[in-house]
């Protein structure tokens, strides 16, 4: 069988490689066939990840009885422990938070944060870290130029042999070229140009470029060019490049994504105007939060102590504890799944929301941390807990407000959809080969309508 497109999604222990054609419906519109699944273990432990592709795709070509030949092969990765990114700037709550919006946005996991001028001991951390990236912001366009320039000397001088990516006050270019030369720099807009205002895209874009640029050079990833004719991005990065496509579709949403080993929050929203003028510090129209210590199988002790009365009921954490399986399939198995899957969305969207509090001092009224998903119009889940075990609709509608109050969580009107096919990150690395295959994808996948905005 000839295909399009073959799109391999590599984790940390499954791949995953989804392979479809392309055609045009009567009305001259894309439309997408019904596509193929295979999986297999990642073998990146073995030093070569086109093991397990080819394997995956093996696993295809047994269901349909036949070889399978594909002229675009894409792929998304999450193996090789995943984009592991520090970060330096300036304030806490401005230019590092800046930076670090751009890296969780672009697929990266946060590693290390340090705000102001660095020390010996950070320069120490960084290298028991060992990144695959370091960002350096600071200062407003035209403020402040003293503590990157003076973090990016001593970052240079360790010679870590990392792509850097420059992203502060824009009267430190030429200076950072200099002392970066000779080594893998990049140069771009400032993240947090204005105190009223991020630019965290052009810094998402960099990094996923970088990415690519360096993905082969990770144990077991240094084959990977000879399957993959097309791009590689972080999963996560995808998963988000999806929720931006979708917004495009059916407007403000937020994408829940459980997995074994972590939570994953994305929304694409503006928030109310009503919040936006309580609101202290500006939040990304795109926002992705990780919660690395909830997952419903390698971390789910995080989540069985996080469970109280309220959530048990008659049974006990041990109880529970005891079914816990990678793949659930006996009831009471399934049953701990989902409560812990439960409270994993539960605490996942809580620290992925912002808060509104009364103000004591001054003038009277409220203020606004956080982002704001109060006009979400669709709650959307993917990840292998919630689409894979029963009734996932209705863990999500758990998180929605039901009440009249000014809040910042979606309100009750909001309508959840499931990711069933599993190909949110599949369309996101898609969307930069072809966003028009990409709208195509999730239209059918999902189940959505254009008039759904």
């Amino acid at each position: 069988m000839k295909v399009d497109y073959l799109v391999a999604e590599i984790g940390s222990t499954t791949t995953l490689v989804t392979a479809f054609n392309t055609d045009y419906d009567e009305k001259g519109q894309i439309f997408v066939h019904i596509p193929f699944q295979g999986k297999s273990c990642t073998t990146v432990l073995e030093g070569d990840v086109t093991i397990g592709l080819k394997n995956a795709v093996k696993d295809i070509e047994k269901q349909i009885q036949e070889p399978l030949i594909w002229k675009k092969m894409l792929a998304t990765s999450s193996a090789a422990g995943g984009l592991r990114i520090t970060v330096h700037g300036l304030m806490e709550q401005m230019t590092v938070k800046a930076a670090r919006e751009a890296a969780l946005g672009a697929g990266g996991i946060i590693k290390m944060v340090t705000a102001g001028k660095m020390r010996k001991s950070d320069l120490k951390r960084i290298h028991e870290i060992n990144p695959n990236m370091i960002m350096i912001a600071g200062g407003t366009d035209y403020g402040e130029r003293e503590t990157a320039l003076y973090n990016a000397e001593l970052i240079s001088q360790e010679k870590f042999n990392k792509p850097i990516v420059y992203c502060g006050n824009i009267e430190n270019r030429e200076e950072i070229k200099e002392i970066f030369e000779g080594q893998e720099i990049y140069v771009i807009d400032n993240v947090y140009p204005r105190i009223d205002m991020l630019n965290v895209e052009p810094a998402r874009k960099i990094i996923q470029e970088a990415f690519e640029k360096n993905i082969i050079l990770a144990p077991g990833m240094n084959k990977i060019k000879e399957m993959v004719n097309g791009g590689i991005m972080p999963t996560p990065g995808a998963v988000m490049e999806s929720s931006k496509v979708l917004y495009e579709i059916i407007g403000d949403l937020v994408v829940v994504d459980v997995g074994g080993a972590t939570t994953d929050v994305h929304s694409v929203t503006e928030g109310s105007s009503v919040i936006l003028d309580m609101l202290i510090n500006p939040e990304p129209k795109a926002k992705r939060t990780v919660e690395g210590d909830l997952g419903v199988f390698i971390n789910s002790k995080n989540v069985i102590d996080l469970l109280d009365i309220r959530d048990l009921g008659e049974l006990t954490k041990e109880y529970i504890e005891e079914h816990i399986k990678p793949i659930p399939i006996e009831e009471e198995d399934v049953n701990a799944s989902r409560m812990l899957t439960k409270k994993a969305i539960e605490v996942g969207i809580d620290r992925h929301v912002g808060f509104i509090k009364r103000k004591y001092e001054g003038e009277s009224g409220f203020v606004a941390y956080g982002k704001d998903l109060s006009l979400v119009k669709h709650i959307i889940g993917t990840g292998g807990a919630l689409t894979r075990l029963p009734k996932g609709e209705d863990l999500l509608l758990g998180i929605r407000y039901l009440k009249d109050e000014v809040t910042m969580l979606p309100k009750k009107g909001a309508k959840v959809i499931l990711d069933k096919n599993y190909i949110m990150a599949c369309a996101g690395v898609l969307s930069r080969e072809n966003k028009e295959v990409a709208r195509a994808l999730l239209i059918q996948s999902l189940g959505i309508t254009e008039d759904m905005n």
